[in-house]
């Protein structure tokens, strides 16, 4: 009568089996977290601007000043208008400093062309957006996306009337 041995263990194929789907989940959680960190990353860079454009039309309200935003592809800044020289000049105020975009952040702006004016059209400074010492700005949107991914998509608009206007992803008024 032999005593059959009994072996408990894991073969090598159970072990490699197991590697590899942890190893498939550490690297889909490291690509979530990353796709999270640009969204957070986006959402705070629209928050700073929302900020500073609400800042901007108060300040021209309560100095009685013209102040504007100049908008470039991968930054922005503010710039003020002066009544004696009739022209944009960079704003003096340090909130008010140029600030860069992420490279991987698009920004699309639509903005009304035919509104009036304070310069010439050769200004170097002239402003996309106006923000009026009366309360008005000029209207506009501007979509902010990572990359041409529209679907995590964030717009601040005004009519030119209204306050400023922030829409994030999934409110209902994206359906355009």
């Amino acid at each position: 009568m032999g005593k059959r041995a009994t072996v408990s263990g894991f073969t090598l194929i159970e072990i490699l089996v197991v590697l590899i789907v942890v190893g498939l989940l550490a690297a889909l959680a490291v690509m979530n977290l990353g796709g999270g960190s640009q969204q957070r990353e986006l959402e705070n860079n629209v928050r700073e601007m929302f900020l500073l454009m609400q800042t901007a039309s108060e300040q021209a309200v309560l100095n009685n000043k013209e102040l504007g935003l100049a908008l470039e592809e991968d930054s922005y800044r503010f710039v003020t208008f002066d009544e004696q020289a009739n022209e944009w000049k960079e704003s003096g105020e340090r909130m008010f400093r140029q600030r860069s975009f992420p490279e991987w952040l698009v920004m699309t702006e639509f903005i009304e062309s035919d509104t009036p004016r304070l310069a010439s059209e050769e200004d170097r400074l002239r402003p996309d957006i106006v923000f009026f010492s009366s309360g008005e700005t000029t209207p506009f949107e501007v979509e902010f996306t990572i990359g041409s991914d529209s679907s995590f998509m964030h717009v601040l608009a005004s009519d030119g009337v209204s306050p400023l206007e922030w829409r994030r992803p999934g409110s209902e008024e994206d359906e355009r």
